[in-house]
């Protein structure tokens, strides 16, 4: 019924508020989790395309790398090879020069190529017919070749190799026994990883490592003399895992302490390249775009969120609005009591729910005895105080909650008490009868008539019947005298002073 919403339809309404927000915090969560993971996939991208770029630079810097190291080692072989055979050493110095070097590879970054003995001298260079006096047997390179006949290809630490910072490439000779002849010693000098660095195009920050397999750094970009010779194998602080064969890690190096992704290639070779690009050039452009989209979402979650909270506002301003409304439309603007359009909603209820569950329904009708005579001698305004006093003993004596008493109109009052017997109904009407008469004294004491009636609803019978009931009561209570108590019994009504 409409004059029924009361508090189940403020509840309503809050329960819509509550449900408004719910639903704007769980869309805006869950279009903040797709944003999230939007960037994050934007972020694996950056990260994934950097990572490519640098695998191909890294390739193709260990590509021009491996295929001269390979050049000059078959020269070295060929002069070992060479050397191997009786005949070279009866020949003339200029015909052993031909024999040995006319087919060496030469560059302006190789050295030239010089033969050592087995006791470290220099006998022959590929730069002079007749070389000044050598003795490289205390060299790292040559004690290797002579004490390890499986070392093949040995590539020194950087060291100052005839005047200039190089790497030195060695091979051992070995007699038709397989004794040991000598070494056969070139070099490749700075300039050509320099000449090879400078072809690039880097941004500031990236870096270009040339490492030998034993992890001593040959040669890196930006060019720092501290750093070239170190063995990473050395550093307690770096681990060989961080980076594996064809692998990439972002962090910080062994080197320096800014963070990069490093990249490395396969170091199938004797020497093997690592790449590395700092990590905010990697996730510069990333950056900007989550900047910017983060930047929109804020201002899209505030907006929705702001526009939730105002609505959600609205929503409990029009509930408390229509509370107001339902109270001004079901009470009584004097005596603050129910009124009777309000009285007739809750009777209707009550006697269809006393029907189903077969319980009882009371009614108390309460009438103001000499009302007319005492407004007409004190007048209007003390009329109206005596009903609020009226009101006030009926409300001080009706305690349960789901009881209602009612203005029912004029002078005269209703209490529906649902659930009780009639004996408990005419005690309660004693007791509001005793009030009223307790509260009322002056020249004209005012006292009150009930009638009371309690009725178990049953097929054929209307709520109308219990009014009717009670307000014959009432008119048997007057016509008693007034100022007492009657219960009526259906269809009989009993006189009970």
């Amino acid at each position: 019924m409409p004059f029924r919403r009361g508090n189940d339809a403020k509840r309503r309404w809050r329960l819509s508020a509550k449900l408004l927000i719910a639903a704007s915090v769980a869309t805006v969560l869950g279009f903040s989790a797709v944003c999230v993971g939007v960037m994050f996939d934007m972020r694996r991208g950056e990260e994934q395309l950097a990572r490519r770029t640098l695998e191909n630079l890294a390739s193709g810097i260990e590509a021009d790398i491996s295929r001269n190291i390979e050049l000059y080692d078959l020269s070295l072989r060929a002069v070992a090879s060479n050397l191997e055979m009786p005949e070279i050493r009866n020949v003339s110095k200029e015909l052993r020069q031909l024999i040995l070097f006319d087919h060496a590879a030469t560059a302006k970054h190789f050295g030239a190529i010089q033969v050592f003995d087995s006791k470290g001298n220099l006998t022959i260079d590929a730069a002079s017919l007749d070389p000044r006096p050598e003795n490289r047997s205390d060299e790292e390179y040559f004690a290797i070749q002579r004490d390890h006949p499986d070392a093949g290809l040995y590539i020194s630490r950087p060291m100052l190799h005839r005047g200039a910072y190089a790497i030195v490439l060695s091979r051992r000779i070995v007699g038709e026994d397989g004794g040991f002849l000598g070494v056969v010693v070139g070099s490749i000098r700075f300039s050509y990883f320099h000449d090879l660095f400078d072809r690039l195009t880097l941004m500031p920050g990236d870096t270009i490592t040339v490492l030998r397999n034993d992890r001593t750094i040959i040669m890196r970009t930006p060019f720092d003399l501290d750093v070239i010779g170190r063995n990473l194998a050395e550093q307690l602080d770096w681990q060989a895992a961080n980076l594996k064969v064809g692998g990439a890690f972002s962090g910080k190096g062994p080197v320096d302490d800014t963070p990069r992704l490093y990249v490395r290639r396969s170091g199938t070779g004797p020497l093997y390249v690592v790449v590395g690009k700092p990590l905010e050039a990697v996730f510069n452009l990333w950056r900007t775009e989550a900047i910017r989209i983060g930047a929109i979402m804020a201002f899209l979650i505030l907006f929705v969120l702001s526009a939730t909270l105002v609505l959600a506002r609205e929503i409990v301003r029009r509930a408390d609005a229509e509370d107001k409304l339902e109270e001004l439309a079901t009470t009584d603007a004097l005596t603050g009591l129910k009124n009777r359009r309000k009285f007739d909603g809750e009777i209707d209820r009550e006697w269809r729910r006393a029907g189903r569950h077969g319980q009882p329904v009371a009614l108390l009708m309460i009438d103001a005895d000499h009302f007319k005579a005492y407004n007409d001698t004190y007048g209007h305004q003390a009329g109206d105080q005596v009903l609020v006093g009226i009101a006030i003993c009926i409300s001080d004596a009706v305690r349960r909650a789901g009881d209602c008493p009612a203005r029912f109109g004029g002078e005269e009052f209703a209490v529906l008490l649902p659930n009780m017997t009639a004996l408990e109904a005419l005690n309660l009407a004693e007791t509001i009868r005793g009030k009223v008469q307790q509260w009322c004294e002056g020249e004209l004491i005012t006292t009150v008539s009930i009638g009371v009636a309690s009725m178990r609803p049953v097929a054929g019978q209307q709520w109308s019947d219990l009014i009717e009931a009670a307000d014959k009561a009432l008119y048997a209570a007057k016509a008693n005298g007034r100022n007492q108590s009657v219960l009526a019994t259906v269809p009989k009504i009993a006189l009970v002073a």
